[in-house]
């Protein structure tokens, strides 16, 4: 193990061997997040038509959307094709060992500053209550991971849309590398008004600082005063966007250590995940509500039953949780006076669940008020809107309490969600 790798080894963080495109058209080449506008097409119809037949890492990924499609299979196909293809036809540079700090302006002008790099899954557990040094926020849907588990199996390459945070007030992490010397690798403007994306590589110096400042986030005192929560487990990183990616990430490693040698585990490049990791305290970062749509249901006779579920449930706002709703036949407030859980994404998820085992329907998640208004209003649907939770509630909550309620925030609108753009060899 080189140096620089020595340093990171407490971690669970490492430099990696990125992969980055070269002479190819980047606005073409990035594309958002798969899971994202997974209820209009109309978004993944206008990527495809500007991507056309340009390399693009639309080619190798499965957007959600399409999930449940009836060539699903042939799709998955296709997309290990072309990351074969890809690799085959020298579409890719290696920079080996590296670190990339990235500045990402959003739709709303505001730049996000974030670090690439490679984390060990070894050190990441979704179990709810788990001490793993990285550790989901939410809870993860189990269902949801067997279908992404296809897509990842056979891939030679992975592509990350995980950006895990870190609570680090001081901004000692990554804040200094703001206007330092480096050297730059892309700049250009993302497609379907996803904002503009730099990046620039690290130097070894750079990298060591980065070591020395995430070992003193998660030294037992440093944590310890923030959280004033005594002998607890370091949280050094909490998975705040694609947690079901990183979840599929860890299943395949899993699958692949049941057939290897332990002695062989280190050495396997599927143990470890691509991510981008973003400071809790960047300004630009705005925790915003995940809404829920219902479709397939009778709204009028899912309002009953929401005040059926929680005897007290009143219209209107009041004290309480209160959320509102939208569908075909107007809008409101529901409140839940004296919850019984601590967030309102706790008491509607619950409802929804019991409600939907039992009458059917189907949910989507949902970001955005407008989007949510208007799949709200469609015929036999109706649109919960929740309000947002304060980031500075996530650190000390997940240490203390465990993971939230599964899609309890979104860390901004969905077309500031991470592009792919980078990747990495995982066979």
């Amino acid at each position: 193990m080189n140096q620089k790798f020595e340093k990171f080894q407490k971690l669970g963080f490492y430099p990696a061997n990125i992969l980055l495109p070269k002479d190819v058209d980047m606005t073409k080449w990035a594309v958002v997040a798969c899971d994202q506008f997974t209820s209009q097409p109309e978004y993944w119809q206008a990527v495809e038509d500007t991507v056309g037949g340009a390399p693009s890492t639309l080619r190798m990924i499965l957007p959600e959307a399409g999930l449940n499609a009836p060539n699903v299979e042939e799709r998955i196909s296709a997309i290990n094709d072309a990351m074969g293809r890809y690799l085959a036809e020298g579409v890719f540079k290696t920079l080996e060992d590296s670190l990339i700090y990235m500045e990402r302006v959003q739709s709303d002008g505001k730049v996000r500053h974030g670090l690439i790099g490679m984390v060990d899954l070894e050190c990441y557990d979704f179990t709810p209550g788990s001490g793993a040094l990285i550790r989901a926020t939410e809870g993860t849907v189990l269902s949801r991971i067997p279908p992404r588990v296809k897509v990842r199996k056979d891939a030679p390459i992975e592509l990350p849309h995980v950006m895990l945070l870190i609570d680090d007030p001081g901004r000692t992490v990554i804040e200094p590398l703001t206007g330092t010397d480096m050297e730059k690798l892309y700049d250009f403007d993302l497609q379907q008004g996803g904002g503009h994306l730099t990046g620039w590589k690290l130097s070894e110096e750079q990298t060591g600082g980065v070591a020395t400042a995430l070992t003193a986030l998660c030294a037992p005192e440093e944590q310890e005063r923030k959280y004033r929560i005594r002998n607890a487990a370091p949280l050094l990183f909490a998975v705040g966007d694609g947690n079901h990616s990183l979840a599929t990430a860890k299943q395949c490693y899993e699958d692949l250590k049941k057939v290897t040698p332990e002695s062989e585990w280190a050495g396997l490049p599927a143990r470890y995940a691509l991510v981008e990791v973003v400071n809790n305290h960047d300004d630009a970062l705005q925790f915003e509500p995940i809404h829920r749509v219902v479709f397939g249901v009778d709204p009028a006779k899912m309002l009953e039953a929401f005040k059926a579920y929680y005897p007290g449930a009143h219209e209107g706002q009041g004290e309480g949780h209160t959320i509102a709703y939208t569908h075909a036949g107007g809008r409101g407030f529901l409140t839940v006076p004296e919850p019984r859980v601590q967030l309102a994404v706790g008491t509607l998820q619950a409802f929804i669940d019991s409600y939907l085992k039992e009458h059917g329907g189907e949910v989507d998640y949902i970001h955005g008020d407008e989007v949510t208004d208007q799949l709200g209003s469609k015929p036999d649907s109706i649109g919960f809107k929740l309000p947002a939770m304060g980031k500075e509630q996530l650190f000390k909550t997940v240490m203390a309490d465990g993971v939230l309620p599964r899609k309890t925030f979104s860390m901004g609108h969905a077309q500031d969600k991470r592009y792919y753009v980078e990747a990495r060899a995982i066979k």
